[in-house]
């Protein structure tokens, strides 16, 4: 609570002071990044001069041809070193997962695709099958309810089936 607020032209200042300094540093870091640039190719690519003669520049070739060489072992190598540590890389993955227990799940899409779609595309195109649903669905016949309703009273039935003579007569239509 006891903090004042720093007045508006002293706030301007330092920010302009903050971003000057700020500017020289990056002016600086260019300056010798630049000065890095210009020394790695002093070291590593020699003045260039042409050659006079045919046999200085068959020379001038062979040289170029042996640091091509040089070159590319060196970048095959890196390329090696690279696949396996990436390789390692993948395989601590998979043992991490292991130790954990549990994988990620991928998110699912949702695919829109019919039932006849589905089997082609898992029994591939040889095999055609369509999947009509109605065609396995079970057959009512409207007969054998009229006829259940027509046999007659239902006390005659029970009648029939009381006492042992009933159930006699039921034991003998089951089997």
């Amino acid at each position: 609570f006891g903090r004042k607020k720093m007045p508006l032209s002293r706030r301007n200042h330092l920010k302009s002071l903050l971003l000057q300094i700020g500017k020289e540093m990056l002016e600086e870091e260019a300056r010798q990044a630049e000065e890095e640039k210009m020394a790695y190719m002093r070291e590593n690519c020699p003045t260039f001069s042409f050659p006079q003669c045919t046999l200085e520049l068959q020379e001038l070739c062979r040289q170029l041809h042996k640091q091509i060489d040089l070159v590319d072992e060196e970048r095959y190598d890196m390329e090696m070193k690279v696949k396996k540590c990436d390789k390692e890389i993948d395989d601590l993955k998979m043992k991490v997962q292991d130790l954990n227990g549990r994988f990620k799940k991928p998110t699912l899409r949702r695919v829109r695709m019919s039932a006849d779609a589905m089997l082609a595309a898992l029994l591939g195109s040889k095999h055609k099958v369509s999947l009509d649903l109605r065609a396995n669905l079970k057959q009512v016949k409207k007969e054998l309810k009229e006829e259940e309703k027509q046999t007659g009273d239902w006390r005659k039935k029970i009648e029939d089936k009381a006492g042992m003579d009933g159930r006699k007569k039921m034991f003998e239509a089951e089997a």
